[in-house]
């Protein structure tokens, strides 16, 4: 069971017990983990099934080590069902008591930031200090979805600018050459969602920076390392301290532990990264081929599609923290968030118990026997 966590702009108080002897001397560094979930229907499974694992999977982890759990927001997909994330949350917030619930992320290009900031205001309302608000700058889906979605949309907006209009609605005030200056998001609740920036480009890093954001970079969708470097050092090098916004850097990161090392390196080798470069020079990431080839057709232009292997973290337990806390360390993270992509539930179940047990026993190991401390 986890120990109790106060949220402190990124560090956390654990509580203290006896290290196990393989944990001994690993120092975690005050590394937090969180869960990224997609809804994934599994072989043999349907939509409603995969909603069900979702639940059992963040009742399961809110008795775990996670700190935060999120779903996320896909469009037209019949690989993952996660399409509301508004919804999915509020039904996890019912189903758990401690883990912090929040979308990663809700994907503001198609909607009036004045709505989103409504619905997340309900959600904060009915479960105030727990609900999380993260952001994607993509469309979640594919030109069809995208042309559903942003139908009644009137004109152009830039994602910056509807970052900034519901950070306002968040806030609770509009600035006074607003046009709807007066207009409140209802309800105001006791504490508002906290609100994180996710991407899987460099620009996306600059945009956090810029806005004062916490940050997180998905390789799980990205697949490029080199990116990711690029991405946190822009981060941390343009993010003002001085300023009023809260510094948090986070990775997202395909992560497989199994019992033993081999199992986990043959669940990773099924996992892939399929890419589609449009000749208008854009590049996305898709979930599997066939809704790349689709994109690429309803795109109405030339495409071309790669498919690399995932550079997924795995490994035996103690194999699996040790690359994360190596990772951690390199990037100058405070919070990875696991995404574990192993087509059969109860492995993939047993993959992010494994994971939080081996970093308990880590945190007991490196902390001492009596009393508390903040890391």
């Amino acid at each position: 069971m986890a120990g109790n966590h106060v949220e402190l702009c990124g560090r956390q108080l654990r509580s203290t017990r006896r290290p196990r002897a393989d944990t001994e001397q690993m120092n975690t560094n005050g590394l937090t983990l969180s869960i990224l979930d997609q809804s994934p229907v599994h072989q043999g499974d349907d939509a409603a099934q995969a909603f069900q694992h979702t639940i059992e999977l963040a009742a399961k982890a809110d008795g775990w080590v996670y700190h935060r759990y999120w779903v996320a927001e896909h469009h037209g997909s019949d690989r993952v069902m996660g399409s509301s994330p508004e919804v999915l949350i509020s039904h996890l917030l019912a189903k758990t008591s401690r883990i912090r619930v929040g979308s990663g992320g809700v994907m503001l290009q198609h909607y009036s930031p004045y709505k989103v900031a409504e619905n997340f205001n309900v959600l904060a309302s009915l479960a105030p200090g727990r609900v999380d608000l993260g952001i994607g700058r993509g469309p979640g889906g594919v030109p069809q979805s995208t042309k559903a979605l942003q139908q009644a949309e009137a004109g152009e907006r830039s994602i910056g600018d509807k970052i900034t209009e519901l950070r306002n609605f968040l806030g609770g005030e509009l600035p006074e050459d607003h046009p709807l200056r007066g207009l409140m998001a209802s309800p105001q609740p006791p504490q508002a969602a906290d609100l994180y920036l996710l991407g899987t480009t460099v620009s996306s890093a600059e945009m956090a920076a810029e806005f004062g954001m916490p940050y997180v970079f998905a390789l799980f969708l990205n697949g490029d390392q080199e990116v990711m470097t690029k991405a946190m050092k822009t981060y941390h090098d343009r993010f003002d301290a001085a300023g009023p916004g809260c510094k948090r850097a986070m990775l997202a990161l395909p992560v497989v532990v199994a019992e033993s090392a081999d199992e986990a390196a043959a669940y990773a080798a099924e996992i892939k990264v399929v890419r589609i470069s449009l000749e208008s020079g854009r590049t996305l990431t898709a979930g599997n081929l066939e809704s790349a080839e689709r994109f690429g057709k309803q795109s109405g232009e030339k495409f071309e599609i790669n498919v690399t292997d995932a550079p997924v973290v795995h490994g035996s337990p103690e194999i699996a923290l040790k690359k994360l806390l190596d990772i951690q360390r390199l990037h100058n993270v405070e919070e990875i968030i696991a995404v574990t992509a192993i087509d059969d539930f109860q492995k993939r179940l047993r993959s992010y118990e494994l994971l939080s047990d081996v970093l308990t026993e880590a945190n007991k190991a490196s902390i001492p026997d009596q009393g508390q401390e903040v890391t």
